[in-house]
């Protein structure tokens, strides 16, 4: 059961039948089983067989798997479930999001799960007025999706109680704990019942951020899966390029008609922004989403991709929290994220539901260590390769390299290639031009 495809409003409910009655054993409540099944979901998957039943149980819970595992379904299920069983007033869970896209997409699950229950969820976020929002709070709301600077706005301008909170959920917590989210975070904490649920989930969690989230749970269960291992089905490519040279890169590496739908990966939103720009004067079908955007903006550059109007979306990591964007077929990243786990993080938006992707990744001379980092969580070196004619610039980057790393690189299939045909291992053999491996060093004889 993935985060994507909601199915929209129920129109019925059929009968529950075949694979659902794996998610039966969860003895989960009837309408959250016919719900599933109408929109066409299956049987659990990892993250959900083993997050589902302690959260059933009423325990804290710290959550940690990659991106597209099904990590909204795994704590939203077995809340709706509570709440369906215990009926009472007032709002009783609240799902914290770094984003607004995050926000929407677990709202928009969650909406279409309790339809017709008489259960009331709300999004509430920043970038538009907040008077519809005050007008559904009013009107009544069981769980509210929120960022957390519209939240405490919300709270100082006493239009919302916090008071029967049960359930407590911070998704994407890595960015949630951010030097930028903590202290709004401590300030909503104080607000909530001592009594209650937390669950905390997240794609990454660096051992830092990893102690700060145990600190507010109460002898929490730990499920982990694989939460720094790539996606399978997904080929790594390294680029060595100086940095005046990556936007030539990337705008030749776009001509090729694979690039059906790309994510590109920037350090800055002002990067982003230009970027984005630039593509879109040459011709490319681009836009970006990055933190400057109103939220109207925000919504037409994500529906824009989504619908293939835009090839090309240019993101931060912040924006690009709450994707959900499925047949993505490649992952740039212009600028090296700046620790492992987030390489993962943005390679897992391609190669998603056991379809294959290609993730490519711009390094200049500078990212040597970093690109080792990425390289020892993989556990495999990146596939190198030369660069296609571009642009004069300074001399070849040559990344740092350790005695192991010097031995013959890997054998690689260009991403801009079918998957078919090649020599080694079915991938084709790539050769750079100037008779240099991508570092910068002599190559051996072939």
């Amino acid at each position: 059961m993935g985060e994507g495809g909601f199915c929209g409003r129920l129109l019925q409910l059929p009968p529950i039948t075949g694979a659902l009655m794996s998610f039966n054993r969860f003895s989960l409540h009837p309408h959250i089983l016919q719900a599933m099944h109408q929109c066409g979901y299956t049987a659990p998957t990892p993250i959900q067989e083993q997050a589902i039943p302690p959260i059933l149980g009423r325990r804290d819970l710290l959550g940690l798997a990659q991106t597209g595992t099904g990590k909204t379904a795994a704590f939203a299920v077995p809340m709706i479930h509570h709440l369906l069983q215990t009926p009472a007033k007032g709002v009783r869970a609240l799902i914290l999001a770094p984003t607004r896209e995050l926000a929407e997409q677990i709202n928009d699950f969650i909406r279409t799960i309790i339809d017709k229950t008489g259960l009331r969820c709300i999004a509430v976020y920043g970038g538009v007025s907040k008077q519809k929002q005050i007008g559904g709070l009013r009107n009544g709301a069981d769980i509210v999706v929120a960022c957390p600077g519209r939240l405490l706005d919300l709270l100082n301008d006493k239009v919302l109680d916090l008071g029967q909170v049960e359930i407590l959920v911070l998704d994407e917590a890595d960015h949630m704990f951010d030097k930028g989210f903590l202290p709004d975070i401590r300030r909503i904490l104080r607000q909530l019942p001592k009594q209650r649920q937390s669950l905390v989930f997240s794609a990454t969690m660096p051992a830092e951020i990893r102690h700060l989230a145990e600190d507010m749970l109460h002898d929490p269960v730990t499920v982990q899966i694989n939460p720094t291992r790539s996606v399978d089905g997904i080929t790594h490519h390294l680029y060595a390029v100086e940095q005046g040279q990556k936007t030539s890169l990337l705008m030749s590496l776009l001509q090729e008609e694979t690039m059906t739908s790309t994510l590109v990966f920037t350090r800055t939103k002002h990067r982003a922004k230009n970027l984005a720009l630039q593509l879109t004067r040459s011709g490319v079908k681009a836009t970006s989403l990055q933190g400057n955007l109103s939220q109207n903006k925000r919504r037409q550059a994500l529906d824009g991709f989504k619908s293939g109007t835009f090839n090309v979306l240019v993101a931060t990591d912040i924006a690009a929290r709450g994707i959900d964007v499925s047949g993505i077929s490649h992952v740039i990243n212009y600028d090296v994220p700046d620790t492992a786990e987030a390489y993962i993080h943005r390679t897992g938006r391609t190669g998603r539901a056991s379809r294959t992707g290609d993730a490519l990744t711009f390094a200049t001379g500078e990212d040597g260590r970093m690109i080792r980092a990425i390289e020892g969580v993989l556990d495999n070196r990146m596939c190198r390769h030369g660069l296609p004619a571009l642009p004069a610039a300074a001399t070849r980057p040559r990344l740092q390299e350790t005695g192991e790393e010097k031995k013959r690189p890997a054998a690689a299939r260009s991403p801009r290639q079918g998957r078919k045909g090649g020599a080694e291992n079915g991938r084709p053999q790539r050769k750079s031009g100037t008779g240099l491996n991508v570092f910068g060093l002599s190559r051996r004889s072939e």
